[in-house]
């Protein structure tokens, strides 16, 4: 046999081979699922991604979770779209972010529905997050992990405990229903997202502000007030910032996955009930040693609030959405 055809023999040999290694490789090669988010890396969302990510590794049942965080793959609000096309599998998302294409998403940034964190926990099992999932179900998405963040009130001039207090004072809401209550209080509204806070009190713009626990540390809040409304047990801002997944892309997994990926989300849900309690301690922490006052509001001064929400954010919210009011008051029943 001649050096040439020895030539050819030895490279179709090494092409078969290559190409056998080849479909081998991709039999084994795990299964890649792209999850986003808005948040860094040392944020608890993230973390929350992670533990999903970990433990679906460590189930070995050929699924790898990539994130990318820091809004590197979708802009924060433009990642439900996506998500019920199964063009992206996974996101922590804040599930307001997407009331303009399921208004009944606005209650859960709703003030005064949810007290505390273990109220929230006994929220998850009621019939109003049933409603609530059941849309989400509906438009294609799955539940991963359920998950609240608790929030507060600070000012430059003074404590907010009754509503009275917040009369005259230009304060940023978190979400537009806040902001029908505030200004139902008698408070002026100036909207900004929760990293221009700091600046706007700091330039005299913003009296007050209202958002959660961890954007008031992470943006050093505590440098330009003179008291922290904590959300202690009777909490008006709560946020439902859930780990969601794409039925699209669950539905196409096998059994086994599909159960790793549910174990997981469990076991980043109950790490994420501590973390959301120690968000709020680390806020009362770090304004006290700024020297800020801090205060907590009692279930009579929470009430007058809801008093107020009831003619402002729960009406606007009964006339525009669908079965609205029903949905309030399911939230509103959960003891």
């Amino acid at each position: 046999m001649s050096v040439k055809k020895l030539f050819s023999v030895a490279s179709a040999s090494a092409l078969m081979f290559g190409m056998a290694a080849s479909v081998f490789s991709g039999q084994a090669e795990a299964k890649v699922l792209k999850a986003s988010h808005q948040w860094n890396t040392k944020d608890v969302r993230h973390q929350m991604v992670q533990i999903i990510a970990d433990e679906v590794g460590k189930a070995n049942v050929g699924l790898d979770v990539k994130i990318y965080p820091s809004k590197s793959l979708f802009k924060p609000k433009e990642q439900w779209g996506p998500l019920t096309k199964g063009q992206l599998d996974i996101t922590a998302f804040p599930l307001a972010y997407a009331a303009s294409r399921h208004p009944e998403f606005d209650a859960t940034l709703m003030p005064g529905l949810v007290k505390n964190h273990d109220h929230a926990a006994r929220l998850n099992d009621s019939p109003f997050m049933d409603d609530i999932k059941a849309i989400i179900d509906k438009a294609g998405v799955v539940v991963l992990a359920d998950g609240w963040l608790a929030g507060g009130f600070a000012s430059k001039k003074n404590c907010i405990l009754n509503p009275e207090d917040i009369q005259g004072q230009v304060s940023r809401a978190a979400g537009k229903a806040f902001e029908q209550m505030l200004v139902g209080a008698g408070a002026s509204i100036a909207s900004m997202p929760s990293s221009e806070i700091y600046t706007a009190m700091q330039t005299g713009v913003l009296d007050a502000a209202n958002t959660s626990s961890g954007s008031f540390v992470s943006y050093r809040v505590y440098e330009q007030t003179k008291c922290l409304t904590a959300p202690g047990a009777n909490a008006l801002w709560f946020m439902y910032e859930p780990i969601l997944m794409s039925k699209k892309t669950f539905n196409k997994l096998n059994k086994d996955q599909q159960a790793a990926l549910m174990a997981a989300g469990q076991k980043a849900e109950d790490f994420f009930f501590g973390a959301a309690k120690e968000l709020d301690s680390k806020m009362v922490d770090a304004f006290k040693k700024a020297g800020v006052e801090v205060v907590e509001m009692t279930s009579e001064q929470a009430q007058k609030w809801r008093d107020i929400a009831n003619k402002t954010s729960y009406a606007e919210f009964a006339k525009k959405v669908k079965n609205g009011e029903a949905l309030i008051q399911k939230a509103l029943a959960v003891k």
